[in-house]
């Protein structure tokens, strides 16, 4: 059996993004299997349980993932005033946007799945396209933009790494 992986340090901001991928790439890789497995299984424990292990990771932990990006790292990165970098953040950052319609409208799918209701309807190309776009967007994340953080402070990334925790701990 595999060693469990190691979670990343939480005064690492670069480390917890790279996580949030590796579940993004595997939550994407699950909904795929879940399309497979409803097509012959139905809405059994197994799917009901995949659909909403689904559900709750793009429904909490992907928000939060794009707000890290949208509203700390990525000003971080535009105030480097890099061109190349300043180009790819601006047109991430737009398909967050379209990432979250998307992800709407399959959930509409995936809800009812979960509570063993599933609709007749399965929506192939909207999965296909969904997992597809969420894997290329954190390679070219990974790729294109990532790399630039090399260049900030060590205070800035503490900084940015704090904001991270603050937005997901719970008030009280």
């Amino acid at each position: 059996m595999p060693p469990e992986p190691v979670s990343p340090r939480i005064d690492d901001p670069m480390a917890l993004l790279l996580a949030c991928h590796d579940k993004v790439r595997r939550f994407s890789s699950l909904l795929l299997r879940l399309r497979d497995h409803v097509l012959q299984h139905g809405a059994d424990g197994q799917a009901r349980d995949a659909a909403q292990s689904i559900l709750r990771y793009f429904d909490l932990a992907a928000p939060l993932h794009h707000a890290d990006e949208d509203a700390d790292l990525y000003p971080a990165l535009l105030a480097l005033g890099d061109a190349a970098v300043t180009q790819r953040i601006l047109a991430l950052s737009a398909e967050h946007e379209a990432q979250e319609a998307q992800w709407r409208e399959l959930s509409a799918w995936l809800r009812p799945l979960a509570a063993g209701e599933p609709r007749a309807d399965t929506p192939h190309a909207l999965i296909d396209a969904f997992a597809s776009h969420q894997t290329a967007h954190a390679d070219a994340e990974e790729r294109d933009v990532y790399p630039a953080a090399r260049r900030l402070s060590s205070e800035l990334l503490a900084r940015i790494a704090r904001a991270m925790v603050a937005r997901r701990v719970q008030p009280g």
